[in-house]
């Protein structure tokens, strides 16, 4: 093979090889340059019997016409035009449903007269998010459970996991879900233009099958049995849940703690039967059990033969009885006895008074006016037992009041206002014991809290311990309920008077000078009586006290003299 020399002549070998030791710059050299804005190879400089680079076999035209040019990729194109706002499709195609009416066939086993019945339903289809769900309708007293059959999902087309598609419902074909084959009949006035819109041509609209059953049931068959007196299916079905109901009042009063109570009495057209129920009232104090008589037919007469069936014990039935309570027994305004009950009827409402107006256009069902519940009801007056002279008589009076007694409120400005300021007056006992006439005592009125204390004068060789006669009270006059008692004022203490004290009598023989100061400002409370006996005690005593003061001044004079006698010697 040939040998690779080097710029020293030496063969490019391992061990033959030398590092320049001039070499200063190690970095790789770019190959690529820009001109108007394309990166093109570096052209090297061209020497002599070199080629050039494969950009300089370009022609000065076409290098002028890429410098102009620009890519539509990388800048786009010159068309500016404004695009359209992208609007997803659950805001597009939001509340848009499409909605077909179809059916479904559903076998019936072991039933002589009917081998299927036909069930329609409705079929939607949601735009927004291509599900569906199907729809019964409710047909009344169908005892079949109707409503929603398939709630809103995808539902699935074939085994591959497809499923179904706006684009696959069309009238006159069956849709297999799940099993069950709906025929699609026909569809709304929406379905139709939507359908129309996207280029799909519906097919012709098909009528619903008639159900068997149903039409049966619309014609039944002749019926060459002997009929009965009352047909008990039409009843239930042109009947029911129609309710005759009546306000009324039972009238209780005959029992133990008896009352007139406020009832409901409700006719169930459908059986003939009745309940009667007991409207609860707040605040009655009684349980909440509203049911004052089950719902039953209740028995007008029993026949003669069946008058000693013991109805206490044994419920009556349809043999003992001759005749039940009927619409036409229940008239507005009259008192109705029901399983020995008094019960008065006093309104109704609008649908029974349609009834009656349409059925029994003979009976006035008029309401009548009850008298007001506080006629009705005629509140006992609360007894206050006798006072038993134990505490004051309004903490008595609490005790019968409530449970846990509160204690009776005070005016405090009439006790800051008259703090200290007391009324006493001298009495005398009143008593036929003659012991008594020589007791005398203090009677003391305080005017911040009206009560009254009494006070014993010690009288040596009486017998009698003085002292404290009466602490502060109240004390009621003669004559005053437990309810509403008067109390002594300073009105009452007239010179003279008698004031009575649980059973003892005070007569008032005299009273301080602050007595008549506070009788004299106080003129609009006070009457003239006690002011002209105040005038006429203390006008005889006040040249009595004066010489009282005279006698002890020269006591006085008479007493510094000595004294200072005794000093000066």
């Amino acid at each position: 093979m040939p040998w690779n020399w080097n710029s020293h002549g030496l063969p490019f070998l391992p061990g033959y090889t030398f590092r320049d030791v001039t070499k200063s710059a190690f970095h790789r050299p770019q190959t690529l340059e820009y001109k108007s804005g394309y990166a093109l190879p570096r052209r090297p400089t061209v020497g002599i019997g070199q080629d050039p680079l494969i950009s300089e076999q370009l022609t000065q035209q076409e290098i002028s016409d890429l410098s102009f040019e620009t890519s539509d990729i990388t800048y786009g194109s010159h068309d500016h035009s404004l695009a359209e706002d992208f609007i997803p499709a659950h805001v597009a195609l939001d509340k848009k449903v499409l909605r077909y009416y179809a059916y479904f066939k559903e076998g019936i086993l072991y039933s002589p007269e009917e081998q299927y019945r036909v069930r329609p339903v409705v079929i939607y289809y949601f735009l927004e998010d291509d599900s569906m769900c199907i729809i019964e309708p409710m047909v009344e007293n169908s005892g079949i459970p109707q409503g929603k059959r398939i709630k809103r999902q995808r539902l699935p087309k074939n085994e591959r996991g497809e499923h179904y598609q706006w684009k696959d419902l069309n009238l006159g074909m069956d849709l297999d879900v799940y099993g069950v084959k709906y025929r699609i009949t026909q569809c709304d006035s929406f379905t139709k233009e939507f359908m129309e819109s996207e280029g799909i041509l519906l097919s012709d609209p098909e009528s619903m099958p008639v159900d068997p059953y149903s039409k049966r049931r619309k014609n039944p068959k002749p019926s060459y049995t002997t009929p009965s007196e009352f047909d008990r299916m039409h009843q239930f079905l042109t009947l029911d849940r129609k309710v005759l109901h009546f306000f009324a009042l039972w009238d209780d009063a005959d029992s133990l703690y008896g009352e007139t109570r406020p009832v409901t009495i409700q006719y169930f057209l459908v059986d003939d039967t009745v309940e009667i129920r007991e409207v609860h009232e707040p605040n009655s104090g009684r349980d909440p059990f509203p049911v004052l008589m089950r719902r039953q037919k209740l028995p007008k007469k029993i026949k003669p033969e069946s008058g000693s069936f013991p109805s206490c014990v044994l419920e009556v039935s349809a043999e003992e009885v001759d005749e039940y309570y009927s619409p036409k027994d229940f008239q507005v305004g009259q008192t109705m006895t029901l399983l020995g009950r008094r019960f008065l009827l006093y309104d109704c409402d609008g649908f029974t008074k349609d009834y009656y107006q349409q059925n029994h256009p003979n009976l006035e069902m008029k309401p009548i006016e009850l008298p007001k519940k506080s006629d009705m009801t005629q509140e006992k007056k609360k007894e206050v037992p006798p006072y038993n002279g134990f505490g004051s008589l309004e903490d008595s009076l609490q005790n019968c009041l409530s449970l846990i007694p509160k204690p009776p409120k005070k005016n405090v400005l009439k006790m800051l206002e008259n703090d200290h300021n007391v009324l006493r007056y001298s009495a005398r006992l009143d008593s036929q014991n003659p012991e008594d006439e020589v007791r005398r005592f203090i009677l003391s009125y305080f005017l911040s809290n009206d009560m009254i204390s009494v006070f014993e004068k010690p009288t040596r060789n009486s017998g009698i311990i003085g002292g404290k006669f009466l602490e502060k009270t109240r004390i009621p006059k003669p004559g005053s309920t437990v309810e509403n008692p008067v109390f002594y004022s300073p009105a009452d203490f007239a010179i003279g008077a008698t004031v009575e004290v649980f059973g003892h009598r005070f007569v008032l023989t005299d009273a301080d000078h602050y007595v008549l100061t506070y009788m004299e400002s106080n003129t609009s409370q006070i009457p003239s009586q006690t002011l002209d006996s105040l005038h006429q005690k203390l006008a005889r005593k006040a040249p009595t006290m004066l010489s009282n003061c005279l006698q002890k001044s020269h006591c006085l004079l008479y007493y510094e003299r000595t004294l200072r006698c005794k000093k000066s010697m």
